[in-house]
């Protein structure tokens, strides 16, 4: 199940305040400054700091790559 676009709209990172990136549900949502990612469970995403998972430098640079190229989108523009 996708999340409302309305819902990502608002979302931003706890921690920095800045827009996330939508990898869908299994992805969950990437913040690129941190190389961060919060986990989405049964369509609710999780934002709290001490649940974020830790992105590896390899996984990052990839995402990194895909968000330049435009294939993410920022959840709002900053």
């Amino acid at each position: 199940m996708a999340l409302d676009p309305r819902l990502l709209a608002v979302l931003a990172c706890p921690v920095d305040k800045g827009p996330l990136y939508y990898l869908g549900d299994e992805g969950g949502l990437y913040n690129p400054r941190l190389h961060r990612r919060y986990v989405v469970q049964n369509g609710i995403p999780v934002m709290l700091p001490d649940e974020a998972v830790e992105v590896a430098a390899e996984e990052a640079a990839s995402l990194d790559a895909r968000i330049a190229s435009g294939d993410l989108t920022p959840t709002f523009a900053a």
